[in-house]
């Protein structure tokens, strides 16, 4: 059988299936991404990839609320133009796998017809109730809510050009149009418990100089870049009365300064700046150690010795992270928003606060660091709740494959 994975920045969210099944005795399994996308990717050995080039920049004439669509567009026909050339050698795929968040399927069944096409799809705007408006601090005006509107006109299409698809989560298969959730299925992209598992013994030496310990008192935040979305301005608010109360307490904070979602800050300025300076001379910033991103296994590590980790965001696609963390026997201090409900139950795997509400954050911070033994158990049904819902090799790698046995010819 042939197998199709495409994703510009292949092999993005498919890594996991991706590999597993390049293993399956009799599967052929391809990636198909966008070489400049691509040039930074860590490749999967024995998958052989078709890159195809950038498609074109969108005209700047476009209408604004057009343009996502457009760029779109262009990928999606780029993509069909580079797959041509390959099926006129042969290639023939029996199932394809797509992210089509960016236009990447729009066409495939018209040059694969015989090719049943599987969609991954992550989110489908609403303009009420969900991450849009959602933070008061970043009010919508009307010309906000056309836009965002308008961008789910690559998913309606993409919807319409796949003939299956899959959320990782339930909340993220609510959001879409109810006549579309019952071609949706819910399977996550799984976590590798055995590797991302606690250590007891785990020590990390962080890019400037600072050597942590399991067991040392930490408090620990990560996102991939430290923005709204992910709730890194409610994080920092919180740090003066944590530091406060917590002399020893030291801060470890993971990620980039770009913004993945929402908003960019103004030109020349960055988010993790804007808010250090909103606390500077209210905390002592020594105690502060901003990591940009780390490499995936010291990443590991900071969650390997934190005592508490504050993960927040808007209503919006759950990351990677805080499924990681729990992993990791992490206790979870998070936001009582509709994506993390789905996973922690205030009390039970974690503590949950008003997302709006640093001191909230800030109780739940010093009780957690102040008293570790006393949520040991919470820490382990983290765990346990990972391994039970979202281990890759026993839950999600079975839900796939009988998703694409389904469409086994």
């Amino acid at each position: 059988m042939e197998i199709l994975f495409i994703h510009p920045n292949f092999p993005g969210q498919f890594r996991r299936f991706a590999a597993a099944l390049a293993h399956e005795p009799g599967m052929h399994v391809y990636g198909v991404g966008d070489a400049g996308w691509m040039a930074e990717t860590v490749p999967l050995p024995d998958i052989p990839v078709i890159a195809y080039p950038t498609p074109e920049v969108v005209d700047k004439n476009t209408h604004p609320y057009a343009r996502s669509f457009d760029a779109a567009v262009r990928r999606g026909q780029q993509i069909v133009q580079t797959l041509l050339t390959h099926k006129r050698q042969g290639l023939e795929p029996d199932i394809i796998i797509a992210h089509p968040g960016w236009g990447d399927a729009f066409y495939l069944k018209d040059i694969f017809p015989g090719a049943a096409i599987i969609g991954l799809f992550e989110y489908y705007y609403r303009v009420r109730g969900a991450d849009v408006g959602f933070d008061p601090e970043f009010p919508m005006n009307f010309d906000d809510i056309f836009r965002v509107r308008s961008l789910n006109t690559t998913q309606l299409l993409a919807l319409e050009s796949c003939d299956t698809g899959y959320c990782p989560t339930a909340w993220q298969r609510s959001c879409f149009p109810s006549h579309y959730q019952q071609r949706l299925h819910v399977i996550h992209d799984g976590i590798d418990t055995r590797a991302v598992a606690p250590d007891t013994g785990a020590v990390i030496t962080l890019p400037d100089g600072s050597t942590h310990r399991a067991g040392e008192e930490i408090l620990t935040f990560v996102s991939r870049n430290l923005e709204p979305y992910r709730g890194f301005h409610i994080f920092m608010r919180a740090l003066p009365r944590i530091l406060e109360a917590r002399p020893d307490c030291q801060v470890i904070i993971v990620g980039g300064d770009g913004v993945s979602y929402g908003k960019q800050p103004p030109p020349g300025q960055t988010y993790r700046q804007r808010y250090l300076n909103e606390i500077t001379g209210r905390i002592d910033q020594s105690r502060l150690h901003f990591t940009d991103r780390l490499p995936y296994q010291d990443y590991l590590k900071v969650l390997q010795v934190s005592r508490a980790h504050a993960y927040l965001t808007y209503p919006f696609i759950l990351s990677w992270s805080m499924l990681e963390a729990m992993s990791t026997g992490c206790l979870l201090i998070a936001s009582a928003t509709a994506s993390v409900q789905e996973v922690i139950t205030d009390g039970g795997n974690g503590l949950l606060f008003p997302f709006h509400e640093p001191a909230a954050l800030a109780d739940h911070a010093i009780a957690a660091l102040a008293q570790p033994d006393r949520y040991l158990d919470m820490r382990n049904t983290a765990r346990q709740t990972i391994i039970s819902r979202y281990d890759f090799e026993t839950i999600c790698y079975p839900a796939f494959i009988q998703l694409l046995n389904q469409y086994n010819p």
